[in-house]
């Protein structure tokens, strides 16, 4: 009896430790599978990126093998270099004296450099406890980085190059902080221990899944979903082309103002990031205000679309626009706001409609991070240039007919690299933690195409030319662009910490136009500083600078607000919607119908690979 109950007791033990070798096996062959997919994944985007890549790496080796040479040749400019490099050690050798004394004297130290305002990277108590190995190595990464940075300043070549090699330096001080590698980061290193290395198998795992996605993950993709709990407001669609579905929202006022809005977003994302959660939704805000709103939604450009001009952009989208809303309200007159690229179209059309002889059908146009004037684009204007252009022509930008969202979304990301990139790759790979579900960084991820066409017109002569701000730069729509004859009430809107727009490159609009105009500072920047509700009081704004003596002297002069800009701005624009009228339950009417529910079909469509 003993014997047999022994053998019963060890049966169900050898059968638990078949199955954890079992489990063990398949998770190993998972883990095969997985790093040769990554492999072949990896193999794949070098021999389809490859002539991208390699005309990225000739500009880059150009630019520094130029500046280098110069340095070279001009015993000036190499006396500079040498007096920073000597400064540079002095620092270097008073930092090892620093951190060696504060071994035995830790309450009179005082670092010898500090990580910029803002700069999260070196914040977690690890990076300053004793012996203080990672506070030198941080410190001396922040010594190397203000030398480069001080040496392109400090040398006497042409603003152009300077930022081409400011932007390309960025990319390579990021790349190379402390931060981002396991040995040098203690805030890794101290989960490893606490996880027994779990962290670290967490974050191989991680990265293997976004080299077979493609890309770094920045949130959670499955916690987002138009229509189910992001871009939710009621409404309909009422029209549709082959370029934009035109979305009228349910008012939720007894009464609204007789004169409707426009909204018309960029089409380099989706129009949602104006329609996020209801707690955060620009368009239930303007709706919950009384205003009849109209939101167009874009068509996801495929390459059947890369004969798609900005002319079509003006003709099928923003007037159409314009001739629903009116026809649909019974208005004779609509308000209009224009975000970003879609503030260029705005302004474009505007200059249009200023030359017709029938009467204008805008009452008042804002503004929204939008350039008119590209003189300053920000940090990519460092590397948009003619070398920029001609590679794009003769790559397979025309040969796929549009430029793919993902491409635009790892230039963006690349103008915040610390923030949208490293930031990534140490809490996903590092730390082997998932992101946390954000719906900005969703809309980010859900990227839109460009038309071919379109892209480059707008490239060239928009941003790189500089043509649209010059009267008579440009000729769209068989019409002579002159955006000074926009004589309307203009409201422009500027981010303080835009990189993409930079507030004083917007401010120049209210230079350009004739009409009477008003500029609102906003903070934070081109995408959190819009989804920016009054609810959350988190940024505020500033009002009432003065207008004809510069960007600097209007801020100078300016009023700062705690708050949202939506309210300052609502305000205003309810001065120029009209007279309160019933509020219809129809959306639509007999010519322009009901085609589906809000948020429609456009919106949900993926960008072309």
């Amino acid at each position: 009896m003993k014997s047999k109950s022994k053998s019963t007791k060890s049966e169900p033990k050898a059968e638990k430790s078949e199955n954890i070798k079992i489990t063990e096996k398949t998770k190993m062959e998972e883990l095969t599978e997985s790093i040769t997919k990554a492999s072949n994944k990896i193999m794949l985007n070098y021999f389809e990126n490859k002539f991208s890549s390699d005309n990225d790496n000739k500009d880059i080796t150009k630019t520094f093998t130029e500046f280098g040479t110069k340095l070279i040749n001009e015993p000036k400019e190499m006396e500079k270099v040498q007096g920073l490099y000597k400064e540079f050690f002095s620092s270097q050798q008073e930092l090892w004296k620093r951190i060696t004394d504060r071994q035995t004297k830790p309450e009179e130290y005082n670092p010898v450099i500090k990580p910029a305002e803002g700069d999260k990277r070196f914040k977690a108590p690890e990076w300053d406890e004793a012996p203080y190995y990672f506070d030198f190595v941080k410190q001396n990464y922040l010594l190397v980085s203000q030398l480069m940075k001080q040496i392109i300043s400090s040398s006497e070549i042409d603003e152009k190059s300077k930022g081409k090699l400011n932007f390309y330096s960025q990319q390579y001080i990021d790349a190379l902080s402390p931060s981002n590698f396991i040995a040098t980061n203690p805030e890794a290193i101290k989960l490893a221990q606490e996880t027994n290395g779990q962290s670290l198998i967490d974050g191989f795992k991680n990265l293997l899944a976004d080299i077979e996605k493609g890309g770094i993950t920045q949130t959670d993709m499955s916690a987002f979903e138009p229509g189910r709990n992001i871009a939710i407001t009621s409404g309909a669609v009422v029209f549709e082309n082959e370029l934009m579905q035109l979305i009228q929202y349910s008012p939720s006022t007894k009464n609204v103002y007789e004169i409707p809005l426009i909204i018309i977003p960029p089409w380099i994302n989706k129009y949602y990031i104006l329609d996020l959660r209801p707690e955060n939704s620009f368009a239930k805000y303007m709706v919950d205000q009384g205003f009849t709103t109209y939101m167009i939604s874009w068509k996801n450009p495929t390459s059947e679309m890369r004969d798609v001009s900005f002319d079509d952009y003006v003709t099928k989208a923003a007037l159409k626009a314009i001739e629903v809303a009116q026809s649909v309200s019974k208005a004779k007159k609509v308000n209009v706001i224009g975000y970003c690229l879609g503030g260029t179209l705005l302004g474009t059309t505007l200059a249009i409609l200023a030359k017709r002889k029938e009467e204008n059908p805008v009452a008042s146009a804002t503004f929204l991070a939008t350039m008119i004037d590209f003189s300053d684009v920000g940090p990519m204007g460092d590397v948009i240039d003619n070398a920029l252009l001609k590679k794009l022509e003769r790559g397979d930008l025309l040969e796929k007919g549009v430029m793919h969202g993902h491409d635009m979304e790892i230039a963006f990301n690349l103008i915040r690299a610390n923030d949208l990139v490293w930031n990534f790759v140490i809490n996903n790979y590092l730390k082997g933690k998932a992101p946390a579900p954000f719906d900005v960084l969703y809309w980010t991820n859900d990227n839109t195409n460009l038309p071919a066409k379109m892209y480059l017109y707008y490239l060239r002569y928009m941003v790189l030319e500089n043509k649209l701000s010059r009267k008579n730069g440009l000729r769209i729509c068989d019409t002579q662009i002159d955006i000074g004859k926009i004589d309307i009430p203009v409201y422009v809107i500027g981010l303080q910490e835009d990189h993409i727009a930079p507030p004083q490159t917007v401010f120049t609009t209210t230079e350009l136009v004739s009409g009477p105009v008003e500029f609102i500072l906003g903070k934070s920047g081109h995408v959190m500083g819009v989804a920016n509700p009054p609810s959350k009081k988190k940024y505020g704004y500033y009002l009432d600078g003065e207008l004809t003596k510069g960007f600097e002297a209007w801020k100078e002069s300016a009023k700062f607000n705690e708050g949202s800009w939506w309210t300052a701005w609502s305000e205003r624009i309810a001065l120029k919607s009209g007279k309160q009228v019933a509020a219809s339950k129809v959306l639509g009417n007999t010519k322009f119908k009901e085609i589906e529910p809000a948020p429609g079909r456009y919106v949900k469509e993926k960008a072309e690979h």
